[in-house]
């Protein structure tokens, strides 16, 4: 009986901007993925984390997957591998505690108008609207919302951050929740045109999104909960919130938009309109780049969908 001949893989390792040589691994096997090759330079370079390393094939091309096995790239037996170091990083957990409990602590400063935000006269008093207290409430269940889904629901496909992406997003998330909370709580807020018949119906609308939101989330995480390496994408189930994603790729940012659109209604404040235009482009964004994904990957993919705009974007 002949025994299959095993053939070992040499992996050089370049600086991405020097192009100088940081190491060379010998004897390294065919079925390594890019995770394994990670640690191999860890133990030659203890300071750079796997979690730091990125490597390219090409110093332009893309940064290759954790997952990507060795032999499946398209590489010789003597691979050559382009570093680059993505800095201090931080897990999702912590990135996402972060950026939504600012906003829950923050908003409520304004609200209980503490006597250093506008000023001792109107130190800890309340305002006579209902708009007001109900603003509050969908405000906060909305952050508190996002932080019980990091908790038990979320699953992150990469398990950090850059630490520099985190003080630029805490900026983002705090600095409008304390702009439009200022307003929100002012003792000179002036309600809606059409009064609290305006507040309750978007109120409505803002927990119906709400509700709709950790629905598709809830499928989103099936999808990868079930143990199976299949990769598939997502489709309606009996939950009727979910019956969404027979029009759009990514109804859960259909949701948060349609949150925050209706919160706008409800508050009639400027602040929170910007807010909600800005948060709109950049979901676009997200959405449209998941949607040409799915697209791409699966060939069977419904044709009729959009981003996330039913029929339009």
């Amino acid at each position: 009986m002949k025994m299959s001949r095993v053939t070992f893989f040499e992996v050089e390792i370049l600086d991405l901007k020097t192009k100088q040589q940081l190491c060379f691994l010998d004897k390294v096997e065919p079925n390594a993925t890019i995770n394994d090759i990670k640690s191999m330079f860890h133990k030659t370079y203890p300071g750079w984390h796997p979690t730091r390393q990125c490597y390219k094939i090409d110093p332009k091309g893309r940064a290759l997957k954790d997952e990507e096995i060795l032999k499946s790239l398209p590489v010789g037996t003597t691979a050559t591998f382009y570093f680059k170091d993505l800095g201090p990083q931080v897990g999702w957990t912590m990135v996402f505690f972060s950026e939504y409990a600012g906003p829950l602590f923050i908003y409520l400063l304004f609200y209980f108008r503490l006597p250093f935000i506008y000023g001792l006269d109107d130190a800890f008093t309340s305002s006579p609207h209902y708009v007001v207290n109900w603003a509050c409430i969908c405000h906060s269940l909305h952050y508190v919302k996002r932080l019980i889904e990091t908790v038990f629901v979320h699953r992150f496909s990469h398990g950090t951050m850059p630490l520099r992406n985190i003080v630029k997003n805490c900026m983002y998330y705090w600095g409008f929740a304390a702009w439009l909370a200022y307003y929100i709580n002012h003792p000179l807020y002036t309600p809606p045109s059409f009064g609290d018949n305006q507040s309750r119906v978007s109120m409505f609308i803002f927990l119906t999104c709400e509700a709709g939101n950790f629905s598709i989330h809830l499928v989103l995480n099936n999808l990868k909960s079930d143990g199976s390496r299949i990769h598939r994408f997502p489709c309606p189930t009996k939950n009727p919130f979910t019956w969404l994603f027979l029009f759009v790729s990514c109804p859960n940012y259909t949701y948060e938009v349609g949150s925050w659109i209706s919160f706008t209604v409800m508050t009639q404040c400027l602040p929170v309109g910007v807010f909600t235009l800005v948060t709109f482009i950049q979901m676009t964004i997200w959405a449209k780049g998941k949607h040409s994904t799915y697209i791409r990957e699966f060939k069977d993919y419904p044709t009729f969908r959009t981003a996330i705009i039913p029929l339009f974007v």
